[in-house]
C-alpha cells in the first residue's frame, strides 16, 4: 500500500522540529500538521494586549479549553473548565509551538538526573523511576542543539558541571545588564559561585536569522528578529528549504487511525476550512506538548487499542510533570543610590544571565540530609506595564485610589526602582494525582473531548522549593535589596510540562521504549517532553530538543 508521506509529524515545537529537519535533510518526505496558525517574525509585535491579554498568540478559551482538577478543602478533586475559570493554561498553539514564546533559559540535565531513583532512593507517594538511557546517550545531541538551534553562553567550571564533549558554546553570551556585577559580588561574598546562564538566543547572526536586538520583551513574546531559538526559526524554516518538508498549519488532528494489527495507518484532521481529511504515512510522530499528546493518544482508539493508542496497560497520561519551585524579588531604590549606580541599574534590554546551581544536590542536616535540589535563575522584572500598574489603584488600606494620588503611585512604580526577580526550578515528583484523562462532557470547537488534568503535587516539591528560595533571598539581601520576598506553591507553571508517556523498559509501567517508540505500536513515536519519567531541576526545552534529534536518528534507522 502506498503512503502519502514517509513521516507525519503532529506538532511543530521543540519535539517536532528536530525530527522534521533531520528526515527532510535525509531526503524523506515529511508532513508537519500543526493545529495553530503559521506566524513569522513580521507577526510578532511587542504589544502587551496582543501577547498577554487577548488570544492573539494563544488559543481562545471559548474554542479550546482544558478541565483542571484541583483539591478542595475537603480533599475532594473538583474539575472546572478553563473557559469558566479564565485560567489560560497553555501558549503553544502555533507553528514552532511554545518555543516561540519561551525566555530561552537553557540548562542541560546532569548525569544523576537520569538515575534519580538509584541516586537518592524512593520517596513515599512519588513514582520515581530511572531513565532507560544515560546522560552519555544524550550528550552528543545536547551539543548538536548548541549549533543547530543556536545557544549563546560561556562555560565556567564548577563542582556540579555536567560532562561536555565541547569546550564552550558556539557563540559568546548575549549582552549582560550591569546588575550582574552586583549579583556576582554578592554571591562571592556569601561563598557561592554565580554562573553565566546559557540562552537559546543568538548573540551573532546565523542561518539568515538576525542576532538579538535587546528590546527587553522576550519571555511570553514572539521574537521579531529570529534570534530566539524557536523550532520554527531555527529548524523548520531550514526543513522547508530542502523541498522535502510540508507544513500544514490550522490543521487539528482528531485521532490516529490504526488497523487490525494495531499499526497506525492514517491521521484524521480538520483543515482550516473545517473539512475532515486523512493522510497516510509509514511512520507517525506525535509531539503536541505533554497534555495534548496524551489527549490525542487516548482519543485514538482502535481494534488493538480499545483504550487508546499505546494504552493497553493504562499508562498514557500518567505521571504528568510540571516544574516545581518558586519565585521571588527584591527592589533597588534609586533614591538610595548615587546617580551613576541608579542610571546604570535603570537600563533595559540586556539580559541578566546569572544562575546558581550550588544546591543542585543538597547535603544539609537542616534540610534533612542528602536530596536532589535545583537551579536558581535571576532575571529583571518583566517590562509588561499592566501588572505593574494594576496594584497601584489600591492604597495600603485597600481603598480605591484615583486622580493625582493614582498618578503619583503610577510614576513611583515605574520610575523609582529596579526590581530583580528570581525563579527556582526543582523536580516536580511524579505522583498518582497528576495525570491526563479525557473529559467527555466538555468539548472543543471541533466537538472533541478535551483533556482533563489533575493537578496534584508532592509535598517534597515545596520543601525543596522553599529551601532554594531562602538561599536566593539571601543573595538579594546581600546585594542590598529592599522588600525581599518569595512564594512557593504547588500551582504548576503550565508551559513547563512533561511526562504522560514516559519511556522505559517495561510495557506495564511505561508507554514508550528507550527509542521513544510506543511499546506496542511499531510505527508510532513520541518526541515532545512526554517521554520524561522525571524532569530534572531545569527548564525542559534543551532536553526535549536533544532527545528529538536522538530519536530522529532512530527513525532514520527504522526507515
Amino acid at each position: 500500500m502506498s503512503r502519502d508521506y514517509d513521516v507525519c509529524v503532529i506538532g511543530s515545537g521543540a519535539g517536532g522540529g528536530p525530527v522534521a529537519l533531520t528526515l527532510a535533510q535525509a531526503g524523506y518526505s515529511v508532513l508537519v500538521l500543526e493545529k495553530g496558525p503559521w506566524l513569522t517574525e513580521k507577526d510578532f509585535y511587542k504589544d502587551e494586549l496582543s501577547c498577554c491579554r487577548y488570544p492573539v498568540y494563544t488559543p481562545d478559551l471559548a474554542d479550546e479549553k482544558h478541565v483542571l482538577q484541583q483539591q478542595n478543602d475537603f480533599g475532594e478533586w473538583v474539575g472546572e473548565s478553563t473557559e469558566a475559570s479564565g485560567w489560560d493554561f497553555w501558549n503553544g498553539n502555533l507553528v514552532g509551538g511554545s518555543s516561540n514564546l519561551m525566555s530561552g533559559f537553557f540548562h542541560r540535565l546532569k548525569p544523576q538526573d537520569f538515575r534519580l531513583l538509584s541516586e537518592f532512593g524512593p520517596i513515599e507517594g512519588a513514582n520515581i523511576a530511572d531513565w532507560p538511557i544515560q546522560y552519555q546517550d544524550l550528550e552528543p545531541y545536547y551539543s548538536k542543539v548548541e549549533t543547530e538551534v543556536g545557544i549563546s553562553g560561556r562555560i565556567v567550571k564548577h563542582r556540579f558541571l555536567e560532562p561536555r564533549s565541547t569546550e564552550d558554546f558556539p557563540m559568546p553570551p548575549t549582552q549582560e545588564h550591569p546588575i550582574v556585577k552586583h549579583i556576582d559580588q554578592a554571591c562571592s561574598d556569601l561563598g557561592y559561585q554565580a554562573l553565566p546562564t546559557p540562552r537559546a538566543i543568538l548573540s551573532q547572526p546565523k542561518n539568515g536569522r538576525r542576532s538579538c536586538e535587546y528590546s527587553g520583551f522576550c519571555g511570553s513574546y514572539g521574537c521579531s528578529s529570529g534570534a530566539k531559538g524557536s523550532s520554527r526559526a531555527a529548524l523548520l524554516d531550514r526543513a522547508l528549504q530542502t523541498g522535502n518538508c510540508h507544513i500544514q498549519a490550522d490543521s487539528k488532528v482528531n485521532r490516529l487511525i490504526s488497523d487490525a494489527k494495531g499499526k497506525v495507518i492514517e491521521a484524521e484532521y480538520v483543515d482550516v476550512e473545517g473539512k475532515v481529511k486523512r493522510v497516510s504515512a509509514k511512520i507517525f510522530v506525535v509531539a503536541c506538548q505533554a497534555v495534548e499528546t496524551s489527549r490525542l493518544l487516548l482519543a485514538s482508539t482502535g481494534p488493538k487499542h480499545p483504550n487508546g493508542l499505546a494504552n493497553n496497560h493504562g499508562q498514557v497520561g500518567k505521571n504528568l510533570l510540571f516544574s516545581a519551585g518558586g519565585a521571588g524579588s527584591g527592589d533597588f531604590i534609586y533614591s538610595e543610590m548615587d546617580r551613576l549606580s541608579a542610571t546604570e541599574l535603570n537600563k533595559r534590554g540586556p539580559f541578566v544571565n546569572r544562575n546558581l546551581q550550588e544546591w543542585y544536590f543538597i547535603d544539609d542536616k537542616e534540610f534533612g540530609g542528602k536530596a536532589k535540589g535545583g537551579t536558581i535563575d535571576f532575571l529583571l522584572r518583566h517590562p509588561n506595564a499592566l501588572p505593574q500598574a494594576f496594584p497601584q489603584k489600591w492604597d495600603d488600606n485597600g481603598d480605591l485610589v484615583w486622580g493625582e494620588s493614582l498618578q503619583k503611585r503610577l510614576k513611583s512604580a515605574f520610575s523609582d526602582k529596579q526590581t530583580l526577580n528570581f525563579e527556582v526550578f526543582n523536580d516536580w515528583l511524579p505522583t498518582d494525582n497528576c495525570f491526563v484523562s479525557l473529559d467527555n462532557t466538555v468539548k472543543d470547537r471541533w466537538q472533541q473531548p478535551v483533556a482533563s488534568i489533575r493537578l496534584g503535587y508532592h509535598p517534597h516539591d515545596l520543601k525543596v522549593g522553599r529551601y532554594l528560595s531562602d538561599k536566593a533571598e539571601d543573595v538579594l539581601r546581600q546585594m542590598g535589596a529592599k522588600n525581599v520576598s518569595s512564594s512557593v506553591s504547588g500551582s504548576p507553571a503550565q508551559n513547563l510540562m512533561a511526562g504522560g508517556c514516559r519511556f522505559g523498559n517495561d510495557i506495564k509501567t511505561s508507554v514508550l521504549d528507550a527509542d521513544c517508540r510506543a511499546h506496542d505500536v511499531e510505527n508510532l513515536y513520541v518526541t515532545d517532553g512526554s517521554f520524561m519519567p522525571t524532569g530534572g531541576s531545569v527548564t525542559y526545552t534543551w532536553t526535549i530538543y536533544a532527545n528529538a534529534f536522538r530519536v530522529a536518528d532512530k527513525i532514520l534507522a527504522a526507515l
